[in-house]
């Protein structure tokens, strides 16, 4: 399983948006109400609304933040980002094991995210775990750090023993929908940018960026 982890923010914004979420008493829900009939029995933590005006303004902060950053679009080619939800969790609350839902009234799943908000040292717990084959990646990042996984991948959310645990979720519709196909993408792309930054520009890397925009044509919804 490939997957990215990148500073998306920095450790002050991501309190400032704490505080803001702090801040709002009326908008928060039941997050089982937001899951499916059978997450529902599985889920324990609670969520932004989405239609607030905060939820939207917090939204539009962190999809401009994604869009704008050079790796993440290289990583994700993103089409479509949407879903995008604030959590909070508890000492008891956790998610278990689940798969995202491949089609969602707001789009396609190719990837999901978590922006970890919370200061890893404020909570117990709460780890992101995201199930291979061999094993269980644990995954519990610094504060404004995200993580960017396939959504065919099983995972859950470990148990917050104590304290508090604030993150952004949401889901990536890529322009590339297979997992293999946009991971050797990113590959040829980071390696003729690496070139290109070390040796400058060649005939030999325009070719390169021709075959990459080319099958990228090929390959793209």
């Amino acid at each position: 399983m490939e997957y990215l982890t990148h500073s998306l923010i920095e450790k002050s914004e991501a309190l400032q948006v704490i505080q803001k979420l702090n801040a709002e008493k009326s908008s928060w829900q039941d997050g089982k109400k937001t899951a499916g009939s059978h997450a529902a029995k599985i889920k324990s933590n609670f969520q932004l609304d989405k239609s607030s005006k905060l939820s939207i303004e917090l939204r539009d902060l962190i999809v401009n933040k994604i869009v704008s950053n050079p790796l993440l679009k290289s990583f994700t080619l993103p089409n479509l980002i949407h879903g995008v939800m604030f959590t909070h969790s508890l000492a008891g609350d956790g998610y278990g094991t689940h798969i995202d839902n491949p089609y969602m009234p707001s789009g396609r799943s190719d990837l999901s995210f978590t922006l970890f908000l919370s200061d890893p040292e404020d909570y117990n717990g709460g780890e992101l775990c995201i199930r291979t084959i061999n094993k269980t990646e644990k995954i519990k990042l610094a504060a404004g750090e995200m993580i960017i996984y396939p959504s065919t991948q099983l995972h859950s959310v470990a148990e917050v023993k104590d304290g508090e645990r604030y993150v952004c979720v949401g889901w990536i519709q890529s322009y590339v929908q297979n997992n293999e196909d946009r991971n050797c993408l990113f590959g040829l792309d980071a390696g003729a940018k690496g070139l290109l930054a070390k040796f400058g520009r060649s005939d030999e890397l325009d070719l390169i960026f021709q075959a990459y925009s080319n099958i990228l044509r090929r390959l793209g919804d």
